[in-house]
């Protein structure tokens, strides 16, 4: 790639915030990981004290988690929306659908399970 075609590349490709070189990387870094940090402590004085009505307490973590994966994604994983990363993005897709996967499969197959086991009494009345 000529001199040229990397000025016109980084200029209009979308960074990640640990892409801007080394003292950048470093400081992004810190950055998440006092954004991290923050909301690891906030779930817990939600957990914990009366800071939220007590039956949204569920969805405040929840709203918590989605933030910290989001935190996770753009400062460690550097997922952006930029040109260069759309195979990231679709990879990331990708591996949430295989887990969604496993996990409904899990519970349906568990679920089926379940409703076509022989209730105790029944077994018991079969071993003697």
């Amino acid at each position: 790639m000529s001199q040229a075609e990397r000025e016109r590349h980084t200029q209009y490709a979308d960074t990640a915030p640990g892409d801007q070189g080394e003292a950048g990387g470093v400081w992004s870094y810190l950055v998440g990981l006092g954004l991290a940090t923050l909301l690891t402590i906030v779930s817990f004085l939600v957990a914990r004290t009366t800071l939220v009505w007590e039956p949204s307490i569920p969805v405040a973590l929840a709203v918590l988690a989605v933030a910290q994966m989001g935190i996770h994604l753009v400062f460690f994983i550097h997922i952006t929306s930029g040109p260069d990363n759309v195979n990231n993005v679709m990879a990331l897709a990708f591996g949430v659908l295989i887990v969604l996967l496993v996990i409904v499969g899990s519970l349906w197959i568990m679920a089926n399970m379940n409703g076509n086991m022989a209730a105790m009494n029944q077994v018991m009345q079969v071993q003697h």
